[in-house]
């Protein structure tokens, strides 16, 4: 776990320890001593603990003109046992939404797991994202979380699934990143019309 690094190619571009709007303003890291764990493992000190015990994040861009925020998760998601979207939402995401982002970009190829409850959180997300006529994406889910993301129903506020399981955003900027997403989503909006 602990060799699992946020992605570090954009941080030429931006870090979230150095913009005074990001909640992570200020923080320091180590570049050898793990403190934060995951279960019985240590992960890397690039991670940002945000009150999770099981999911971690990183926001690696904003682009506050543009108005779209990119974040990688590290973890297991367990709304069930420790209500992990609550203090997503809370710690991290009401910061940027205070900050007119409307457009979320969720890099959970690290996350292993998720666990659903209550909705109310993701529908606050939607609600308000909608009203800037924004969306929420989570790119490369694993089956097994599409699954319970699925079950729970929470397609109805977040995007996920096809196409966006697949998306290799690694070796791209941010804006190309983002500009693929928009066209995507702009698909998948269509497609979602036209069910209805």
């Amino acid at each position: 776990m602990h060799d699992i690094e946020p992605h570090y190619r954009w941080r030429a571009l931006y870090t979230a320890e150095t913009d005074r709007r990001s909640p992570f303003y200020g923080r320091t890291y180590s570049a050898f001593e793990c403190t934060n764990m995951l279960y019985n493992y240590y992960i890397h000190p690039q991670w940002d603990d945000f009150g999770s015990s099981t999911l971690y994040a990183k926001i690696l861009y904003v682009d506050y003109d543009e108005r779209y925020a990119i974040l990688e998760l590290l973890g297991e998601w367990n709304d069930a046992l420790h209500n992990d979207i609550q203090y997503l939402k809370r710690a991290v995401i009401d910061d940027l939404l205070e900050a007119d982002i409307a457009y979320f970009a969720l890099f959970c190829d690290n996350v292993l797991n998720f666990h659903a409850a209550e909705d109310d959180y993701y529908a606050e997300w939607w609600e308000e994202v909608s009203d800037r006529d924004g969306w929420v994406a989570l790119l490369n889910t694993r089956p097994q979380v599409e699954e319970e993301l699925q079950s729970a129903r929470l397609q109805q506020y977040i995007r996920f699934g096809n196409p966006l399981h697949a998306v290799n955003w690694r070796p791209h900027k941010p804006e190309v990143v983002m500009s693929t997403l928009q066209h995507l989503m702009q698909h998948a909006t269509r497609q979602l019309n036209d069910r209805r």
